[in-house]
């Protein structure tokens, strides 16, 4: 057999997408936290393909993400989201909105922003994200949503291809109420709040231990083998560049699994 065209095999940095047909670098990028247009694109050279987009705060990196989508569109998953209520005529207008903001005939994910706080995934919002698969303009269809029971009930929901949900070491209960519960057709998992707003990588009152980089919370994340991927924010180049450098040390040994599962417990409690 052939294998020189053959997709590289999934390693701790790179995982294919089963919904989205894409194979991508693990550590997904947001592009509203404050990496300019020069990070944007340094982060584009160290491999990152999975692009969290919106249309608050992204101004400084929009035309540098056009510039790179028209120089290899297959290259990089495109994820975003409606900014109003997600009916399913704004849904249908949002996606049209997008592909004419980025100058693109498709988005590789579409969103729902908060389900059972600003959004709902009832038949018509579900529907309409299949009409717009079947249509071409967008290849998977996600939400995003802290409530874990909820998300394992929607994960068998086979209009459902992507899941973005809150995991850290303060908060690994998808380890209980949602990993276990998905069915063969899981969706595709990208976990983000991995620092937890940043409250891991402060010294909690009582704890003597190391305190972690942004880059342990990453790794943290992406040791699960549940988690295909993780968003990151970083407000500049020097973050972006720490957190990718990070990912060179693999999964968390057993000795850091505990180190940081004991501190997100002070964390959290």
């Amino acid at each position: 057999m052939d294998t020189s065209t053959a997709p590289a095999p999934d390693d701790f940095t790179h995982r294919t997408l089963r919904h989205v047909g894409k194979r991508v670098h693990r550590m997904g990028i947001a592009c509203n936290f404050g990496l300019d247009a020069d990070g944007f694109a340094a982060a584009l050279d160290r491999g990152a393909n999975y692009i969290f987009w919106t249309q608050l705060r992204t101004s400084r990196v929009t035309p540098a993400l056009r510039a790179a989508l028209r120089r290899d569109r297959e290259r990089y998953v495109v994820a975003s989201g409606p900014m109003l209520a997600a009916t399913a005529g704004n849904v249908t207008r949002g996606v049209e909105a997008r592909l004419r903001q980025l100058g693109v005939d498709y988005l590789d994910v579409y969103q729902l922003f908060w389900v059972g706080v600003t959004s709902s995934w009832r038949d018509a919002t579900a529907d309409a994200l299949a009409q717009l698969k079947e249509q071409g303009k967008i290849r998977a269809a996600g939400i995003s949503i802290h409530d874990r029971p909820r998300a394992a009930e929607l994960s068998r929901d086979g209009r459902l291809d992507l899941l973005m949900m809150r995991y850290n070491a303060a908060h690994p209960g998808a380890e209980r109420d949602l990993f276990p519960h998905f069915g063969p057709r899981r969706p595709d998992v990208a976990a983000y709040t991995a620092t937890d707003w940043r409250k891991l990588l402060k010294r909690p009152r009582g704890w003597e231990g190391r305190v972690p980089e942004a880059g342990d919370c990453y790794r943290f994340a992406l040791s699960s083998p549940h988690v295909d991927l993780v968003i990151s924010g970083p407000a500049d180049r020097a973050q972006m560049e720490a957190n990718f450098d990070a990912l060179a040390r693999g999964p968390l040994t057993p000795d850091e699994d505990r180190w940081m599962r004991d501190l997100g417990k002070v964390v959290h409690g």
